[in-house]
């Protein structure tokens, strides 16, 4: 896989006066990286906060500081992830793959993944532009790897 940036949070405003910023969170643990945006900011201590977590960088000294970051997004370079088990995946790993058919043919390209509650939802975009959803479950993703996905061809119709 490729080693591309993976958003984890985002600083969504400041707390208090002494330069902590308040975080919407995409991971279940932020504590177990320390650095991000490529050295930019180093983060020093997170906690549970009433509205996201609450976050302090070493960077970052006062309010003004933490308002002027609103917005932005904390990441860290793919290969900082965890391994993961037969199965599972990071949606930055599926996100932008081809998608064939288990006949060979080209479907397109995967643009986006949703969960309504019961699973993870491929949508794939055509080359003509019309677009198809796929659940990312066995019988309908066969198989993939950093070049393509295979979907089984009745869930592309």
């Amino acid at each position: 896989m490729t080693d591309r940036s993976v958003t984890l949070a985002a600083i969504i405003g400041a707390h208090g006066i002494a330069g902590e910023v308040r975080l919407k969170v995409f991971a279940d643990d932020l504590t177990s990286y320390k650095s991000f945006n490529g050295g930019a900011l180093t983060l020093k201590t997170a906690r549970p906060g009433s509205n996201g977590t609450i976050a302090r960088f070493a960077e970052i000294s006062d309010r003004n500081a933490a308002e002027a970051l609103r917005g932005t997004q904390l990441t860290v370079p793919r290969s900082a992830l965890p391994p993961l088990a037969d199965g599972e995946y990071y949606h930055v790993d599926i996100l932008g793959l081809a998608a064939v058919s288990d006949a060979g043919d080209a479907l397109g390209k995967v643009i986006a993944i949703d969960n309504y509650g019961a699973g993870d939802v491929l949508e794939v975009e055509r080359p003509d532009g019309k677009r198809f959803m796929v659940p990312m479950q066995p019988e309908a993703v066969l198989e993939w790897d950093d070049t393509r996905l295979v979907i089984t061809a009745g869930f592309a119709e």
